[in-house]
C-alpha cells in the first residue's frame, strides 16, 4: 500500500496518466490477492551448438598422457557442419606500371649462372702424345712465342755485342745514422785546424773566418734582445765603402776621412730610383738626416745599412766614425733563432791575429748581455755553443775557459 500511495502522490503532481498507467496496473495486481494470476509464458529453448574439433599436431615420438574428455566428446556425436562454397579463382592480372612503383621485388628473379672454372692440366694428366685434352693450340704457340721474346730480350746485343741486362737489386731501408757531435777543443788549436783544412782545399778567393753564437736569450722578449759593435784590433781584412749623409762642413769632414759617397737629398734619391743598387757598405749619418732618411728605410733596413744611434753611426763626429768603419768595424745582432753570425778576418792572417779579434769580439759580447736574463753567471747560461768556421769550411766547437782567456787578454791589452 506505501508504494501505491507514493506512485498516486506522484501522479496528482505530474498528471501523466498514458506513462504512469502500465505501472498502476502492475501495481494494482500485485496488490490485490483476490486476482489471478496469469501464467508466464516458457522462456525460449536454447539449442546447443557444438562446434568442430581443432587439429591437432603430430604427436612427440613419446605417447603422452591420454587428455581429459572434452564436453563436446560427452555430448555425442555432432552433426557436420555445411561447407562454404568455393570461391572462383580469379585469373592474375597483369602488373601495371603504377603498381611496379610500390611493389617490392615485383620483377622477374634471375637465377644466377655460374660457369665452371678454368682448371690449367697437370703434367701427369697430359696424355702421350704432348697436347692435353681441350688445350687450344693457340694458347701454347702464344706461351712459346713469349718465352722465346723474354729469352731474346735477356739476351740482346748491340752491333753483335751481346749486352746483359742490368739486374736493379730490390730496395731496402736504410736506417739513418746520426753523426757523432764534435768534442769542443781549445781556441788554439781550432784555429791550427782552421788553418790547415783551408790550405788544402784551394779556393779562387780568400775565405772569411766566420764565428757562429747560440745564446740562451729569447729574441721574441725586447729585454732580451742582444745587438752590439765593435772595432776589430786587426780590422776585417776587406775593403769597406762608407756612404755619409751629411751637408756643409760636416761633408767636408767625411771626404777628408775617407768616405766614399757624401751627398745630402740628392743621395737619398739617387738611392730611392735606383732600383735597390747600392755602391757602398756602411751607412753614416748626421742627426738632422735621420727624419729624411724615411723616404729610403724600406731599401735600407732589409740589408742592415740604416743608420742607428745604439751602433754608433748617427753621429756629429763624422770624421770618427768613418775612420771607424775602415779600420774594421764589425755590427752583430741575434737572428730570430737567438744565434749571432760574424765575421771576424781572413783566414791568411796570423793565428795571433785571429785569436785577439775573437777575444774582443767575445769582450763585447759579454758587454752586450741584456739586463732581463737572469739565473746566469759571465757564460753560462748566456753562451750555450760557440763554433768557428771558415766560409766553406768546416765547423769547431770551442770550449768556453779558453774564450774567457782569450777576452781577458784583450781586456788586459786595452786598459793598458
Amino acid at each position: 500500500m506505501a508504494h501505491l500511495r507514493l506512485l498516486l502522490s506522484h501522479s496528482r503532481r505530474h498528471p501523466q496518466p498514458h506513462r504512469l498507467l502500465p505501472l498502476l496496473h502492475f501495481s494494482s495486481d500485485a496488490g490485490s490477492g483476490s486476482a489471478p494470476r496469469l501464467p508466464r509464458p516458457p522462456p525460449p529453448p536454447i539449442k546447443p551448438v557444438s562446434y568442430a574439433p581443432k587439429p591437432q599436431q603430430e604427436a612427440p615420438p613419446e605417447e603422452p598422457a591420454a587428455p581429459p574428455p572434452s564436453p563436446e566428446a560427452a555430448r555425442g556425436p555432432q552433426p557436420p557442419l555445411p561447407r562454404r562454397p568455393q570461391q572462383q579463382q580469379m585469373p592474375p592480372r597483369e602488373w601495371t606500371r603504377q603498381d611496379m612503383r610500390f611493389v617490392k621485388d615485383a620483377a622477374p628473379a634471375i637465377s644466377p649462372v655460374s660457369y665452371p672454372s678454368k682448371v690449367a692440366p697437370l703434367p701427369e694428366d697430359r696424355p702421350a702424345g704432348g697436347q692435353a685434352e681441350g688445350a687450344p693450340e693457340e694458347g701454347l704457340r702464344g706461351e712459346g712465342e713469349r718465352i722465346r721474346m723474354d729469352a731474346a730480350r735477356a739476351a740482346r746485343s748491340i752491333f753483335g755485342v751481346p749486352v746483359e741486362e742490368e739486374q736493379v737489386p730490390y730496395p731496402t731501408i736504410i736506417p739513418v745514422v746520426k753523426r757523432p757531435q764534435k768534442v769542443a777543443i781549445d781556441l788554439a788549436d781550432a784555429i791550427c785546424l782552421l788553418k790547415t783544412s783551408t790550405n788544402e782545399k784551394k779556393r779562387n778567393f780568400v775565405e772569411t773566418v766566420e764565428a757562429h753564437v747560440t745564446l740562451g736569450v729569447d729574441p721574441r722578449r725586447g729585454d732580451q734582445m742582444v745587438r752590439g759593435a765593435l772595432t776589430l784590433p786587426h780590422g776585417t781584412g776587406k775593403t769597406v765603402r762608407v756612404a755619409v749623409f751629411a751637408e756643409g762642413p760636416a761633408a767636408d769632414e767625411a771626404r777628408a776621412a775617407g768616405a766614399d759617397v757624401v751627398g745630402g737629398d740628392e743621395l737619398i734619391e739617387e738611392i730611392r730610383k735606383g732600383g735597390g743598387k747600392l755602391s757602398f757598405d756602411k751607412c753614416i749619418a748626421t742627426p738632422m738626416f735621420m727624419p729624411r732618411l724615411s723616404k729610403v728605410a724600406r731599401i735600407l733596413g732589409p740589408r742592415g745599412l740604416m743608420p742607428n744611434p745604439k751602433l754608433g753611426s748617427v753621429t756629429n763626429d763624422v770624421s770618427g766614425a768613418v775612420k771607424a768603419a775602415k779600420s774594421g768595424r764589425v755590427d752583430f745582432k741575434i737572428d730570430k733563432t737567438a744565434i749571432v753570425h760574424v765575421g771576424l778576418g781572413k783566414v791568411n792572417f796570423s793565428e795571433e791575429s785571429l785569436r785577439e779579434n775573437i777575444g774582443a769580439f767575445v769582450h763585447a759580447l759579454l758587454l752586450a748581455k741584456p739586463v732581463g736574463l737572469k739565473k746566469t753567471s759571465k757564460y753560462v747560461g748566456y753562451v750555450k755553443k760557440f763554433t768557428l768556421s771558415s766560409t766553406m769550411g768546416p765547423g769547431f766547437p770551442i770550449t768556453i775557459p779558453s774564450l774567457s782567456v782569450a777576452a781577458d787578454h784583450y781586456n788586459k791589452v786595452q786598459v793598458s
